[in-house]
């Protein structure tokens, strides 16, 4: 049976993402390719400078990650018992690294854990959020498996000019309440901002991997894969190695033990978008020099922009999207104003019909509606005329303000108390957790750094209070 270290990335390992970081441009000057890396999304233009929707077989082909086929979901249903979620069913989960591995390894028994993240840039999360979100709650109810959420708010203060280290972490706390609303599991699910966990004392192992990660990577690895250049902060070219610590069950003894041997042999599979990609390519670059596994991955498409397919939701342009802090009022208005795919007259939709394809109220269909038939029938009904654009974006409406109204109602369940639940570190519960006398070590072994912490702390007080005194 392939193990993670085993299976090498596929023949044809992407070019650096240099190439696809800079804009290439061709003869003809309005030419240009997308643009995909974790921080800029564009689909580029054609030779007579129109903007195009994303290619995603093209960004397979470039990234060297292998497409999903009937194959991979027939099996993934019949080692679960769950029917694909629906963005599988239609293709919104596209690509994937040693997802195969992954199905191994639960069929043979052997425990895996998920991995995903957000970025806090703002104090609420849109609808394109979600996805990612959703999709991983659904695997860690199939396979009943740990989830590690990793808020990378060191990140967004590292490579936001504008933003303040404060308001990074208040955003990280303002998310963690909006993704726990999603739904998981709290006995299977761990959430931490990384300025509160590595930062402020419980992540002693998982600084240890970013140490180790970290050497392991060069400058032109980190140049290479994100284009940086001498203008970069010198922590944006670190960050990689600390991303990629999460990918690691050593990182987290609190969970998954204090034994090396053993937790160096549970693997990752992280539910990401695919231009968070490049991160974990470095990763499993590196990950076989240190003897550990190299992370899976699942990779989703991005929900698009209200202003068309060639981009995609953004944090950055709130009239990008549909926040889940919307009113209904808001989302009925900003849908109406969606780009559309229908024609400029009611005749003329009823003769030609709409065009499904770069319609964005039928792409958030094919995201958030569930029923296959019906989301069929409103595509045939379109494309033949006998649906107006009008009609489209009320189903749209109606179909997004059920999904906030929804997350609202769980949203207010939510509390600092709940979250700070979320956000402990401590044993979790799973199939093939440490035994009872490794929970018990693992515990020991914390509370003796306690202990000598307050000692210290005594001592300190002790010696304040005496010359205060004297």
């Amino acid at each position: 049976m392939a193990t993670v270290t085993d299976v090498p990335d596929e023949p044809g390992q992407p070019p650096a993402l240099t190439a696809l970081s800079l804009v290439e441009t061709s003869q003809d000057s309005k030419k240009k390719e997308q643009v995909i890396t974790p921080f800029d999304v564009s689909g580029g233009t054609d030779e007579h400078g129109k903007v195009i929707a994303i290619d995603y077989d093209k960004l397979i082909d470039r990234f060297g990650s292998q497409r999903i086929d009937d194959a991979l979901l027939e099996r993934f249903e019949r080692l679960t018992g769950k029917p694909p979620h629906r963005l599988l069913r239609r293709g919104m989960i596209f690509s994937h690294r040693d997802m195969n591995v992954i199905l191994d390894k639960y069929e043979a028994g052997h425990p895996f854990f998920l991995y995903t993240g957000r970025g806090p840039s703002s104090d609420s999360m849109h609808v394109g959020h979600t996805i990612p979100f959703e999709f991983t709650k659904y695997l860690q109810e199939a396979f009943n498996v740990p989830l590690v959420i990793m808020l990378t708010d060191d990140e967004k203060f590292l490579h936001s000019p504008k933003l303040k280290l404060k308001e990074c972490r208040q955003f990280a706390l303002q998310n963690a309440l909006d993704i726990i609303a999603i739904g998981f599991d709290p006995q299977k699910t761990f959430i931490f901002a990384d300025t509160d966990f590595i930062y402020g004392g419980h992540g002693v192992a998982f600084s240890e991997n970013i140490l180790e990660m970290g050497k392991k990577t060069t400058n032109n690895q980190i140049k290479g894969t994100f284009g940086f250049n001498d203008t970069n902060n010198i922590l944006e070219f670190a960050f990689p190695a600390t991303q990629s610590a999460t990918s690691f069950a050593t990182s987290f003894p609190f969970i998954f033990g204090s034994d090396p041997k053993k937790t160096r042999k549970i693997p990752c599979l992280i539910p990401c978008a695919i231009d968070q990609d490049p991160y974990f390519r470095q990763c499993r670059d590196n990950a076989p020099r240190l003897d550990l596994l190299k992370p899976a991955l699942i990779h989703t498409v991005f929900l698009p922009s209200l202003k068309g397919s060639e981009s995609k939701m953004s944090a950055s342009d709130p009239d990008s999207g549909i926040w889940l802090s919307d009113t209904d009022t808001q989302i009925k208005k900003k849908v109406g104003k969606a780009f559309s795919g229908g024609q400029d007259t009611r005749e003329e939709q009823q003769r030609i019909g709409g065009r499904t394809n770069v319609d964005v109220p039928f792409q958030y269909l094919t995201f958030f509606l569930e029923s296959d038939e019906e989301l069929e029938s409103i595509r045939q009904r379109y494309e033949k005329g006998e649906m107006q654009s009008g009609e489209m974006k009320a189903a749209a409406t109606k179909e997004l303000q059920a999904y906030v109204a929804a997350f609202r109602e769980r949203r207010k369940a939510v509390t600092p108390e709940v979250r700070a639940e979320f956000m402990r570190p401590r044993q979790l519960i799973f199939r093939s957790m440490p035994p009872e006398k490794d929970q018990i070590a693992t515990l020991e072994g914390r509370k003796k750094m306690l202990q000598r912490e307050m000692e210290l702390v005594d001592q300190g007080l002790k010696r304040l209070q005496s010359e205060q005194s004297s």
